[in-house]
């Protein structure tokens, strides 16, 4: 499973009004606005929900600002709810997200510092902004602790990364070995930092040089003197230079990804401005380039898309292959019809024609170079062969059944028994688990259990939060074959040593297999491929060999028919065609629930608003 040496911690989200106090210009290229209110403390929300006081113990933690549509008197809100925030649909709010560059606890202020270039919706508004003026955001989400094991630290980002990068310097350790390079784009944009004595800072400057087309990052880190020992890098700016500098670090310096953290702040791309303010972007023809990828979901479009992304040619392209003639031989095509491929890309603005019959990659098109985009579409990628089920939806419809196997010539489950596909599978659920896991283990679901059951795919995951937060807590993981021989092998790095590997094990059974004798049974996301029969059958095999007292905890999205979800609905679908199944509603669920002989004591709230069910035995007679 994906591992990272910074801990995290998971919170709800909580959406917050706050007033502009201070308005510095730290450099002529940056913009510092200090924000302080009432709700930076504890409060209450309109909705009568108890809302946490805000905190922020991580250099890189973000929040989410809310802005008001070009031409509109109030922003479009989230609605706050218990744990976390409902985002309305049409219209979406018109956020973005920024970097807590300072939070000051005892004076309930926070800073956030703007890179003032361009036009943007977040830019602009930094331009503009007044001492008095207000503005809503939420988070932080979640905070990542300071890296632990690693022997010393790579630091490279543009001028975007530099709050993050200068709050990392002000609160490492005084002993931190670390090369910091930042790229800005002019002398006078210099900052006065930090300094510590085994700490190397290196300044870019652009000169000149538009934002997102300099080499200068990727040169430095190419460039650097390599130190001994286990480094971790943390990288962030312009989402093409960081692909590239994580590239280099992966395959020519081998550091490993679990490593290496990046993050994309920003894709060079055009913007279009207003006709009636040239400072402010036009929400309708400005999109991102996510954006624009999921307005690409048609029919032609996708499957060229996909297409492309199987030959390699996005990943190609941004190696320096070019040409059509030369794609064609490195992606095994034949090169009149790859050009047929490459020219309607370029009509979609997934590639551009750099000069005649080579091509380069838009900002969308470099979307598809990152790799949790690129393997969703692959049709060998995890979440592509499944997504495979899809094309069997008229099929599922007429029958209620899944299609999977006339699609692709062999059922869903007889892949999943492939062991390369699984355990690939388990590392992508795993990548996810620990926002829902590390909640879990700090809310009291566990307290007074001994010995807890699990059945989840991100089971290696889950266990390593659990076992952390309770030292007495011994785990027992129950996994079919495959799933168990890849929990094995990653599980001795998953537990460290002391948290004590041994209070977790592994056994082979399915979820139709008694649970072995516990307090507590985790059951998370297990059901969404079985019938009800079957589902409710599992959950009377979870709870059967509970001790007294014991609970069961299920975990199992359900479909919102009175808020109904565009990504929900695709779930829905996929599963019918790969399962014949689907998103249970509410009272599905509870009627599944009740015909394995069991009632919800309650329901909990973590993290970001997943319910956890507490199910116990029904009273006789029930």
């Amino acid at each position: 499973m994906p591992k990272t040496s910074r801990r995290i911690t998971v919170r709800p989200l909580t959406l917050r009004e706050v007033e502009i106090v201070r308005v510095v210009d730290l450099t002529p290229g940056m913009r510092r606005i200090t924000l302080a209110g009432e709700q930076l403390g504890a409060f209450t929300s309109a909705n009568g929900f108890p809302q946490p006081a805000f905190n922020s113990p991580g250099f890189d933690d973000d929040i989410r600002l809310v802005f008001r549509y070009p031409g509109e008197a109030e922003p479009v809100l989230p609605v706050q709810k218990e744990k976390g925030l409902d985002m309305p649909r049409d219209p979406r709010p018109l956020t973005r997200v920024y970097t807590v560059r300072r939070w000051d606890v005892e004076a309930r202020e926070l800073d956030v510092d703007f890179v003032k270039h361009g036009v943007g919706t977040a830019t602009t508004w930094a331009y503009r902004a007044q001492v008095g003026d207000r503005v809503h955001f939420g988070g932080p989400s979640s905070s990542r602790a300071f890296p632990e094991d690693a022997d010393w630290l790579l630091v490279a980002g543009d001028d975007t990364a530099l709050p993050a990068m200068a709050r990392l310097l002000e609160e490492m350790p005084e002993d931190t070995r670390a090369q910091v390079f930042i790229e800005i784009a002019e002398e006078e944009h210099r900052q006065e930092l930090r300094e510590l004595p085994g700490v190397e800072v290196t300044w870019l400057v652009r000169d000149g040089a538009e934002a997102g087309t300099s080499t200068l990052l990727i040169d430095a880190v190419r460039n650097c003197g390599w130190w001994e020992g286990r480094p971790f890098a943390w990288v962030a700016g312009e989402q093409t230079a960081v692909r590239n500098i994580r590239r280099h670090l992966v395959e020519d310096r081998g550091v490993p990804k679990e490593d290496i953290e990046f993050t994309g702040y920003w894709r060079r791309g055009e913007v279009v401005a207003l006709e009636a303010d040239a400072a402010v972007p036009d929400p309708e023809k400005t999109k991102t380039p996510f954006e624009k990828l999921h307005d690409l979901t048609e029919l032609i479009a996708p499957i060229a898309i996909r297409s492309a992304v199987e030959l390699g040619v996005p990943e190609l392209i941004s190696r320096g292959t070019t040409s059509v003639t030369d794609l064609a031989a490195q992606a095994g095509a034949d090169e009149r019809a790859l050009g047929k491929l490459l020219r309607y890309l370029h009509t979609l603005d997934v590639l551009t024609e750099t000069t005649p019959n080579h091509y380069g990659l838009t900002p969308v098109g470099e979307v598809l170079t990152l790799e949790f985009i690129a393997e969703s579409l692959h049709p060998a990628g995890v979440a592509g062969r499944e997504m495979l089920g899809i094309y069997g939806l008229t099929e599922s419809i007429r029958t209620g059944e899944s299609s999977y196997a006339s699609v692709t010539g062999q059922s869903y489950g007889d892949v999943r028994t492939e062991q390369d596909y699984e355990d690939r599978y388990l590392e992508r659920l795993a990548k996810f688990q620990t926002a829902l896991a590390e909640p879990i283990a700090k809310s009291d679901l566990y307290n007074g259990v001994e010995h807890l059951v699990i059945h989840s795919g991100g089971a290696g995951a889950q266990a390593r939060e659990f076992v952390a937060a309770h030292p007495d807590l011994r785990i027992t993981i129950c996994a079919l074959p495959a799933q168990a021989d890849w929990l094995r092998r990653d599980l001795p790095d998953t537990i460290p040593e002391d948290q004590q590997r041994a209070r977790v094990s592994v056994v082979e059974q399915t979820v139709f297999d008694p649970s072995p004798e516990a307090d507590a049974v985790l059951v998370s996301r297990g059901f969404k491929a079985l019938p009800d029969d079957d589902a409710a059958h599992a959950l009377r095999r979870a709870a059967e060999n509970l001790t007294p007292g014991g609970r069961v905890l299920l975990v199992e999205e359900t479909f919102d028919t009175d808020d109904l979800d565009e990504h929900d609905g695709e779930a829905d679908l996929l599963a019918l065609t790969v399962h014949g199944s689907g998103l249970r509603t509410e009272a599905e669920l509870a009627d599944v629930i009740a015909r394995a002989g069991l009632t919800r004591a309650q329901t909990h709230t973590v993290g970001w608003g997943t319910i956890v069910h507490e199910l116990v035995r029904a009273p006789v007679g029930e």
